[in-house]
């Protein structure tokens, strides 16, 4: 669906995406990263709104810079508002679907179709200059789907929206992942991404960091420090067993049946811990690890590109 081979893009001195590379089959996909990451650059390389100055870039395998044909297959959202205050969203639309090759009526036609998808119907005829931002994010959204792309490549598409917003636009995105087609979302928010799919990259300083499943990432993860958060029966105990296993750094306690350690091998802490409690009248009632959630493994993976691990 997407190749990227050895891409770096420059702005002057400035570096927007440095040497990356990548193949993403048909599928659907989480770009995550923090403001300034990179993740626009890239996007715009993959729309071909921005040649690179270094490397390939090729979606459904051609250069998409100046190519109608790949760009009738691919649906963009914009994170910038790119709508024009003195024209309705209906007539906004269907012009970029006229754009797209689509005769007035059928353009007019799915641009109607697609706005009422998006909970536009009631104001698609008002000129754009009224709409609030969450209704401009839902025109742009709009534009993206009119023409029944391949691909949608999308840019921080739930700012501006409202929590119903958000919901009703989260399980339109899953139903249509399920109808088999392309997504690329990128966002600075992790559970946007982590509410629509599980497959992500992880791009920061415009490198990117990680690819793959959160599992995999979490294998990745296994030998980096980590703190785990045990409620236990006897910490006090825990803590000595632990240590006697020379499994944690260091440890706190938090309030009576609470305890943190510190650690850096997890995966051998988890894998074992059932051996070295066995007989001692230890019980474990909860164990929660801080990289069981897409936030913590962000947090890791910036502590690794920054040298901090």
């Amino acid at each position: 669906m997407i190749a990227l081979r050895r891409v770096t893009k420059l702005y002057g001195s400035v570096i927007g995406v440095n040497d990356v590379t990548l193949s993403l089959p048909q599928g659907a996909y989480g770009l995550i990263g923090p403001n300034g990451s990179g993740k626009s650059t890239l996007l715009n390389l993959m729309t071909g709104q921005l040649r690179p100055t270094l490397g390939e870039v090729r979606v459904f395998g051609d250069d998409p810079c100046n190519n109608p044909d790949v760009l009738r297959r691919l649906g963009v959202c914009p994170e910038q508002d790119s709508v024009y205050a003195d024209v309705s969203g209906l007539e906004w639309v269907a012009y970029l679907l006229q754009l797209h090759g689509f005769g007035r009526r059928e353009a007019w036609r799915l641009a109607a179709d697609s706005l009422d998808r998006l909970g536009m119907a009631s104001a698609m005829r008002r000129r754009m200059g009224s709409y609030s931002r969450g209704m401009r994010q839902r025109t742009k959204l709009a534009a993206a789907l009119a023409h029944d792309p391949e691909l949608l490549i999308l840019d921080e598409p739930l700012n501006g929206l409202d929590p119903i917003g958000r919901h009703e636009v989260t399980v339109l995105l899953q139903e249509w992942i399920h109808r088999g087609r392309g997504l690329l979302l990128a966002s600075h928010i992790l559970h946007e991404v982590e509410a629509v799919t599980q497959s992500f990259l992880l791009i920061c300083g415009g490198r990117l960091l990680a690819s793959g499943s959160a599992e995999e990432v979490h294998a990745l993860l296994a030998e980096i420090p980590n703190e785990i958060h045990f409620r236990t029966n006897d910490a006090s105990r825990l803590a000595r067993r632990l240590v006697e296993e020379k499994a944690a750094e260091s440890f706190r306690f938090v309030g009576e049946d609470g305890l943190i350690v510190a650690t850096r091998n997890p995966a051998v802490l988890y894998a074992r811990l059932p051996q070295w409690l066995a007989g001692t009248g230890i019980e474990v009632r909860e164990l929660r690890s801080t990289d069981e959630s897409l936030q913590a493994l962000f947090s890791a993976l910036m502590r690794i590109h920054r040298g901090n691990a």
